[in-house]
């Protein structure tokens, strides 16, 4: 295999979501599409090859029958998720478990996720941790329904970019687009719903007890982003975030860049511009709502054109 593996997938309707990701090219179903699985083996929502001897497959079945492409892992479950996330209106305010919580309690992997903004609104917030120096304080403020200073929010803008560790008190604010690398799984519990009803009329559930169990305390120690950048003839490379779930980057080519392989594999997502990846001669092209895995058996590559990518890999 010395081709990338460009990816089909699942577009997802929330009661949040808009029509902006009509952007990236996608045939939107409703306006009130909240989120593009852009790369997932997630049994929620799993991409399919599109290209090359193994299109039409499933991307769990590949990573299960073909792990040389993968680097013969050692888990039978493909670690990571890409999406895309268009938030018309807020997302709940909400929490993720870590490994250990999640698997004991929903038999899945808990997740630490990151975002990078590829828009937002003027104006546009976030919610980032939260003021509570104790667990007694943070049901106290859970009880009364203290939320203005229970949560913290942060302004955001395109380019901006956020490490979310499992147990950090989080929301997306109206307005705003964000590629979000997680590790593969969709245990969220919401804390607050702003009171907003489903279709049918119903409050959407919360999941107070679990979330107390799981936030950090005390919820203002976030991590602080360390960036690094390298700046090439023909690219900046960006290193967004290294951890112990994901490595992530930000590729800026202008021009032509050369790649040598890191990891065992390599998600990749154009966020914007035109241009085309070289695989041992093979030129595949590329274009603004592209994602792709460049698979283990690849060791070198080149990419031209004008783009800007959001790439990652396991830890």
């Amino acid at each position: 295999m010395t081709e990338a593996l460009f990816l089909d997938s699942v577009l997802q309707e929330k009661i949040w979501g808009g029509d902006h990701l009509k952007e990236f090219g996608y045939d939107l179903p409703t306006d009130k599409v909240g989120e593009y699985w852009a790369i997932s083996a997630h049994p929620h929502g799993v991409s399919t090859i599109k290209n090359g001897a193994f299109a039409g497959e499933k991307l769990d079945s590949l990573y299960a029958n073909h792990p040389e492409l993968f680097g013969n892992p050692e888990s039978d479950v493909f670690p990571l998720l890409t999406k895309i996330l268009d938030a018309n209106d807020w997302l709940s305010v909400q929490v993720h478990p870590d490994d250990a919580y999640g698997m004991a309690h929903e038999g899945e992997l808990g997740k630490t996720e990151c975002w990078y903004i590829i828009s937002a609104e003027p104006g546009a917030e976030i919610i980032y941790g939260h003021n509570a120096k104790s667990r007694e304080e943070l049901q106290s403020m859970i009880d009364d329904k203290d939320w203005e200073h229970l949560l913290r929010k942060v302004h955001v803008k395109a380019g901006d970019f956020f490490y979310v560790p499992s147990g950090t008190m989080h929301a997306i604010g109206a307005g705003i687009m964000v590629l979000e690398t997680q590790q593969s799984s969709d245990t969220t519990y919401r804390v607050y719903d702003f009171d907003r009803k489903d279709a049918k009329g119903n409050l959407r559930e919360l999941h107070l007890d679990k979330s107390v169990d799981v936030l950090t305390i005390p919820g203002d120690q976030l991590p602080e982003n360390k960036v690094q950048l390298e700046q090439h003839e023909g690219a900046v490379l960006t290193t967004l975030v290294k951890s112990d779930f994901f490595d992530v980057y930000k590729w800026e080519i202008k021009g032509s860049q050369n790649f040598k392989k890191t990891a065992n594999y390599t998600l990749v997502s154009v966020l914007d511009g035109q241009g085309q990846i070289s695989i041992s001669g093979k030129l595949q092209s590329l274009k603004k709502g592209d994602h792709f895995i460049i698979p283990a058996t690849v060791e070198n590559w080149a990419i031209s054109g004008d783009l800007e990518m959001i790439a990652s890999n396991p830890a």
